[in-house]
Order: structure tokens, then C-alpha cells, then sequence
């Protein structure tokens, strides 16, 4: 039986997934695996049972991705299961950012019991008046799983779009539109776009890239939007430059003091995946990630450890190892299992970065001996018989 513990909430079209191999349980001490969305995990002593975490989204700023890989915990997210919500609301902001729609709205609520609105309303009108998007130019700085849909979507609607992603996956290549031009400085994106739109992860090369330097290159009256990472943009210089007029609106999801309320922005509080479907997709992708590797050691979308996978184990027994990607690992276990004279069927590893995670299919039983000389060996956070 396998525990599991939810930090948030989480939908119940993912949690009726599980099995009844699964049981859900209220304390953290001796489960397994853990389902989160925004809960803060920095602070947080995790019990040894853990073995893996799935974060239903794709941001995992609130979890200690490090600290987990060193104990060989196993970090998942959604990457693309929110992505048509986050898309809609992009194209939301550039519209009330083109047209004063909420200045538009907020005056007739003044005028709710005036009898003459109707009237008042044609002479009033042209004061939220604005500019429309057809045929205006939208950067895209990062093409993953957003960035392609809004790129696309824009391009139906009359946008000339450029897409800047130095590191663009072949299947986000796949998907995007014909019409929309690969560019390849991102200061191109700042030159000639109207709007800007950013979708990357919040890495120590992106953590304000949006800034003085960058926004001095960009166009007089450009429109920048953020619902990827509020610290990808340094607000600070974002305040500077919408009061100098060199940025005509701000466009964010992410609510902080330094922003509210600043003259040509629009605030909105987090709501890019805050719809149904998107917390459905989330919840049935991150159970889905976690039964995977539970009942077959198999990981697909880990922010810690490499995807590494070889289906369904149909031998007599299946070992994973989570260990540090340093050379020689591989012979080390290999020995064991030579020494023991169990024979490797089939294996697999894969490295990122610091760390490596290895399966192993073998055609007998593995011992608790054997389990104990491999977890000994230096560099191994975690083993695991699967099977």
C-alpha cells in the first residue's frame, strides 16, 4: 500500500486515479509520496518515507529541489496542463492593456442609478477609448508550452509575432505556427515589438531580465505582460519606466506592494491557471507522474532528477537508484550484482547535472543484502526494488 499526502487541495478527477494500492492520509510521518500545488516546503523536515513530490503546476519555487534530490526524493511537475488557461488570460491583459476596458467598466458602475446612462455613456465613451491588436507586433521571449499557444493564437488574430527561445524543444518547434518568425537575440524581440510577452522560468539568468537596460532598447509606448514569474521582472525599473511614458502598460499576474496601484498597470492575482480544466489537467498529470514512478520507477516531467524510463517491468525484479552523477557509479552496482550472479536483463541511466537515477531489470530476486551493499556505496541517496 502506498500513502500519499496532500498539502492543498487537489482535484478530485486526479486523486479518483489512484488505485486502491493508494491511500490517502492526513500526516506527512510515513507517506511516500506528496501532492502540492503552492504550499512552502523550504521549511518543512520531510520523514525518510518520502520518496516522491508532484507539484500540480509547473512553478516549483516552493520547493527545496536540492535538498530533495540529495535524499533521493523525486520532484514532478505539470509543465503544459495549465497552459490553455494561462494562454487566455495572456490575451485578456493585451486586450485591456489596447482598450481601457476596466476604466470603461468602473465608470458605468458610477453611473448605476442615473436613468440617462445610455446617453451619457456616447459622450463619456471616447475617453477609454484605445487602439486594437490586429496587425500590432507581440515578442515572445520562451517558447515551451505556453509561449507556443499564445503565440499561435496570435497570429489568428492579425499579430505579427516573433518568437525568441534559444533553447526550444523539437516539439514546441513542431507546434508552432509557420507565420511566426524565430528570432534569435532577444534584443530583436525589444526593437520591434509592440508587445512583449514573457514566458520563461525563473532561473538566475532570467531573475530580472526585465529591467532598465532591457526596457531602453525596447520601443517608445510598448506593452509589456508577466504571468510567468513576477521576479523575472525588476519592478523597480518597470515603475521608473511607466512613469517616463517609455512603457504603456504593465500587464501582471503577480500582486505585490511595489506594483499595486502603480499608474499603467494591470494587477491581476494570480489567476493563469485559476480555471477548472487547468486544475483538472494538473491534478490528473501529477497522479499520473506519481503512480508511474511508484509501480514502475519510471520518471517523465522531474525538475530534479532526468526522465528516465523503460515501461512496465516484465522480469523478476526491478531496482532503481537515485545517486550523484559522478563517474564510475555504474560499474559499482553492476559489481554487486555480478558478485551475487544475478543477471542485468535490461538498463537504463540518465544524468543532469549533479545527479543520475539508474534502473535496473533483473532476472532474479534481489536480497536485502544486496539491497544494503548498494545503498553503502558512496554517491547513492536512495534504492528501491520496484518489483
Amino acid at each position: 500500500m502506498y500513502k500519499y499526502k496532500c498539502l492543498n487541495p487537489i482535484a478530485n478527477i486526479g486523486l479518483d486515479l489512484f488505485s486502491d494500492k493508494y491511500e490517502k492520509v492526513d500526516e506527512i510521518e510515513g507517506a511516500e509520496t506528496i501532492l502540492l500545488r503552492s504550499a512552502d516546503m523550504h521549511s518543512m523536515d520531510l520523514p525518510t518515507s518520502v520518496t516522491a513530490i508532484a507539484r500540480a503546476g509547473a512553478g516549483v519555487n516552493n520547493i527545496p529541489l536540492d535538498s530533495c534530490a540529495e535524499k533521493g526524493i523525486v520532484v514532478f511537475n505539470t509543465p503544459g496542463a495549465n497552459a490553455n488557461g494561462v494562454k487566455e488570460l495572456v490575451l485578456a491583459g493585451m486586450l485591456m492593456a489596447s482598450r481601457d476596458i476596466n476604466g470603461g467598466i468602473n465608470w458605468a458602475l458610477t453611473q448605476k442609478d442615473n436613468p440617462d446612462i445610455a446617453k451619457l455613456a456616447e459622450k463619456e465613451k471616447a475617453k477609454f477609448g484605445g487602439s486594437e491588436i490586429q496587425g500590432k507586433t507581440l515578442g515572445i521571449i520562451g517558447l515551451g508550452a505556453i509561449g507556443v499557444l499564445v503565440a499561435n493564437a496570435a497570429t489568428h488574430l492579425g499579430m505579427e509575432v516573433y518568437g525568441y527561445d534559444p533553447f526550444i524543444s523539437v516539439n514546441a518547434a513542431w507546434n508552432l505556427s509557420r507565420g511566426i518568425k524565430h528570432i534569435e537575440n532577444v534584443e530583436d524581440i525589444y526593437r520591434k515589438c509592440d508587445f512583449i510577452s514573457i514566458h520563461v522560468p525563473l532561473l538566475e539568468d532570467t531573475k530580472k531580465m526585465i529591467n532598465k537596460a532591457a526596457i531602453d532598447v525596447m520601443k517608445e509606448g510598448v506593452v509589456i505582460l508577466n504571468f510567468a514569474r513576477d521576479l523575472l521582472v525588476n519592478e523597480e525599473d518597470m515603475v521608473a519606466a511607466l512613469s517616463e511614458g517609455k512603457v504603456k502598460k504593465y500587464v501582471t499576474d503577480f500582486a505585490n506592494p511595489t506594483i499595486i496601484g502603480v499608474k499603467d498597470t494591470i494587477v491581476v492575482p494570480h489567476l493563469g491557471a485559476s480555471t477548472q480544466e487547468s486544475e483538472d489537467n494538473c491534478a490528473v498529470m501529477a497522479v499520473q507522474e506519481l503512480m508511474d514512478y511508484m509501480e514502475n520507477g519510471n520518471i517523465k516531467n522531474s525538475v530534479n532528477y532526468p526522465d528516465c524510463a523503460m515501461g512496465v517491468c516484465s522480469k523478476a525484479c526491478r531496482v532503481a537508484v537515485n545517486h550523484r552523477n559522478v563517474k564510475s557509479m555504474i560499474s559499482q552496482f553492476t559489481a554487486v550484482f555480478g558478485e551475487a550472479d544475478i543477471n542485468i536483463s535490461d538498463m537504463i541511466n540518465k544524468s543532469e547535472g549533479d545527479y543520475s537515477y539508474s534502473l535496473f531489470d533483473l532476472e532474479n530476486d534481489i536480497t536485502d543484502d544486496l539491497i544494503a551493499k548498494l545503498k553503502v556505496i558512496d554517491g547513492v541517496f536512495r534504492v528501491r526494488v520496484i518489483k
